[in-house]
């Protein structure tokens, strides 16, 4: 459980954030291309992580103490966020309507996925600096928003939005040899000069590498790096050169 400030993230602070991706293509565990990132205006004044074990225990009729439990195996991890919206400054504005059709669109399937006959939501992947601990690829399972402040006209600009997420787990859970904590995807933002080679170099060691990045992102030009879009930087041990 992390607490922060409910009263904002200024521009000094690291934001949380929600990548929104089109779901993978076959049985891929990695995050299709990126559709949105969605920037909190406040960071979470509160996150709540669970997982779960599950055992069995088989009753035998001759034993007294019971029988010895069997692990079957663990849970993926799942995180609950609360999400707080404030266009009040802007009362002619329809940013907290936006925001909140953007995180309900999170349980609808994607064009693109339908179209590629493997209908899905989005999968996302939550982040928020260096807490590691709370990031993982998950699915958004549900999405509920409590709008509490209106315009004259109507118009929601306020809005409190609590998303539960289930974490889509890799078929094995790698660690970082120096740290011994789990790798994961970056987000970076094109900056002028940037290239998906240099991406690559600077990220892997390198440059072939490219070509993972832009799978990742659904890029079918790489000479075409608009500045600003955001790239996801696939985990080191995902990338084959």
């Amino acid at each position: 459980m992390a607490k922060g400030s409910r009263r904002g993230a200024g521009k000094s602070l690291i934001r949380a954030a929600l990548a929104i991706h089109e779901p993978p293509k076959g049985k891929s565990r990695t995050p299709g291309g990126l559709i949105k990132t969605f920037d909190f205006d406040f960071n979470p004044a509160q996150l709540s992580l669970s997982r779960r074990a599950q055992w069995k225990a088989t009753p035998a009729q001759m034993e007294r103490v019971g029988p010895l439990p069997e692990f079957m195996g663990a849970e993926p991890r799942e995180m609950s966020v609360e999400i707080f919206l404030d266009s009040s400054d802007e009362p002619n504005s329809n940013t907290v309507l936006k925001k909140v059709d953007s995180l309900l669109a999170c349980c609808e399937v994607t064009a693109k996925s339908l179209a590629a006959k493997q209908p899905s939501p989005p999968w996302v992947v939550f982040q928020w600096g260096s807490f590691s601990t709370a990031r993982f690829t998950a699915y958004v399972s549900s999405v509920e928003a409590d709008y509490t402040l209106f315009s004259t006209t109507g118009v929601p600009i306020r809005a409190t939005c609590r998303l539960q997420l289930h974490e889509i787990a890799g078929k094995t859970k790698r660690q970082n040899p120096t740290s011994g904590a789990p790798t994961a995807q970056r987000v970076h933002r094109v900056v002028a000069g940037d290239s998906l080679q240099s991406l690559a170099w600077r990220e892997y060691g390198n440059a072939a590498a490219w070509r993972a990045i832009a799978e990742t992102n659904g890029i079918d030009d790489p000479a075409r790096l608009p500045t600003g879009v955001e790239l996801v930087l696939p985990a080191a041990e995902e990338v084959r050169y």
